[in-house]
Formats: structure tokens, sequence, C-alpha cells
């Protein structure tokens, strides 16, 4: 049972499902007692979080994702403890907000592209206020009889290779930065982003660097020269052998250790809330790394 999960989303993420306070919620229910919603470029739901989890026991630390472009690739910052109110981050919110809405219409026109029936009025109608992401695309078409015998779509129907997590695996594979359906948006650089989170108070820490760091732990030296201060080394992308050695990476590197499972609801639906990988003792380590590096006076882990 984890006691620490430092890496939520709720529907203020493009991707999540829950509300903040219905998180916090289910993270009572997991007996999780440290929780950070960091949604995707967005601080909207924190005071929300922070008012479900005081009612329920939880210590909510303010956090964002923020994302980012690190040498041509997309990277995943969190920043912890960030002064949520500061204006600069609606700022961000809606400059992401505004791109993502006027790329809706490419991302289904690139889908279609691969050879996959796009019914676009039902894409359109399950769309969170019009913005149509690869995620949503991808669940009408998989539940589109039309697709069924597609051999793009088979790795990710029951059973297949890339079934577990088949909305964001299909991102990934075919939607992400460098992939043939890729619609981009102008995200600031990892360095931009550090030094926005820096400039609200905030700490910056690395978000699950496996699946997003494409030189590994050999871009750490320079990331930390950019400002990045922990690395989330204890995640559900991760196995056990990869949490290993991003967390021995980030010590040799000077750096803390941190834990989260980035939940999002029924986009992933093999996370679940603490599925992280890290032991009880990586878990204390980092909430007290954590606390040490942004000045925050948390209860001690029981």
């Amino acid at each position: 049972m984890a006691l620490v999960d430092l890496h939520f989303h709720s529907h203020y993420s493009d991707d999540g499902e829950l509300s903040p306070a219905s998180l916090m919620v289910a993270a009572a229910m997991a007996q999780i007692h440290y929780a950070a919603l960091a949604d995707h470029n967005s601080v909207a739901g924190v005071d929300e979080a922070i008012a479900a989890g005081d009612r329920l026991g939880i210590a909510v630390i303010p956090a964002v994702e923020v994302d980012s472009l690190y040498e041509g690739s997309g990277l995943h910052v969190l920043g912890y403890a960030v002064d949520h109110h500061d204006p600069c981050w609606e700022k961000l919110e809606n400059d992401v907000m505004e791109q993502m809405l006027s790329g809706s219409v490419a991302r289904m026109d690139k889908v279609a592209a691969l050879g996959i029936v796009v019914d676009r009025d039902k894409v359109e109608a399950k769309s969170r206020d019009g913005v149509i992401i690869p995620e949503l695309i991808v669940e009408v078409a998989l539940a589109d009889p039309k697709n069924d015998g597609n051999p793009i779509l088979k790795p990710y129907r029951k059973g297949g290779a890339r079934s577990d997590n088949p909305q964001v695996n299909f991102y990934w594979d075919y939607c992400s930065h460098g992939k043939p359906a890729h619609v981009p948006t102008q995200y600031m650089t990892t360095a931009e982003a550090v030094g926005m989170i820096r400039a609200t108070g905030g700490v910056p820490v690395l978000a699950h660097p496996g699946p997003t760091l494409k030189k590994g732990a050999d871009s750490l030296p320079d990331l930390v020269e950019q400002g990045i201060a922990g690395v989330e080394a204890f995640s559900s992308y991760h196995s056990p052998e990869q949490c290993a050695a991003w967390h021995k990476a980030a010590v040799a590197n000077g750096l803390f250790v941190t834990c989260g499972s980035d939940f999002h609801g029924k986009t992933k639906p093999a996370i679940r809330m603490g599925g992280h990988g890290a032991s009880r003792d990586d878990e204390v380590a980092a909430i007290q790394a954590l606390g040490a590096a942004a000045g925050l006076e948390l209860p001690p882990v029981q």
C-alpha cells in the first residue's frame, strides 16, 4: 500500500477524467496521505484539491505538469509548491488551450490518413469545449464497427500488445512528437519551463523520464544545469529495474527522487493510484526531500 502519490490528473487536464474533489476522495479510499494534483499546463483545480484534501486528511501539494520541448522532443516538467495564484499559469493554460483547439480538425485528419475510420460527429460530441485530443479519437475509433479488423488498431484491442492503456499508447505510437499523426503545439523550452516554475516559487522535477528522455540519463547533467532539482524515478511507466536505474542516476547527479503514478482515469486504465513502485522508505525519502527543497512543512509519514 502506498501512502504517497505526487502525480495525479483531474479533468482540468485535457486527458483527465475526475474532478479534483473526486480525485481526493479516490485517493483517500486508496489510503494516500500525501498527494499532488499536477494537471497539464493548468493549476485551475489546485484550490479545490487542497480543500478536499483538508476535509479528508490528505496533505495536498500544489503542483503543475508543464509540457516543454527538449532537444526537439517533448519533455514534461513537474512544478511542486508553485504559487498557483500567479497569473502566468492562467496565461499558459489559455495559450495551450487555444493551440489545442485550433489543431483539433488536423488531428482527426491525420488519424484518418493512417487508414482509420474517424466518425467526426461522435468525436466532436464527446469532446470537452471542442478540444479534440488523439486519445478521444482512438476511443471513438475502437468502438466503431467500421474499424473491426483494422490492423493498425489490433494492438490496442483487448488482449493486444498495447491494450493495457490503449488510448495513451496509441498517442505515443502515432501522435506524439515525430510520429505520423503528430500535430505540433508550440510549447516552451524545458529551460523556460524550469524558469517559470522557479519564478513562481516552485521546485522543478523531471516527470517519468523513461519514455520521454531520448538520451536517457546521459541528459541529466545538462538538465541539472538548466535547473532541474529532482527526478520522478518511481513511475508507473518504469519497470522495477528502470526505477532502480533512474534512482541511481538521479543520486549520481545530485538530484532528489520522487514517486508518482500519473493517474488519469479512463484514459490510462492500467494505472492505479499509488502504483509507482516506490517502497515505504522511498516514499518517506521523497516527501522529506521535496519538503526540504520547497520549504514545506509536511506532516511526518506514519
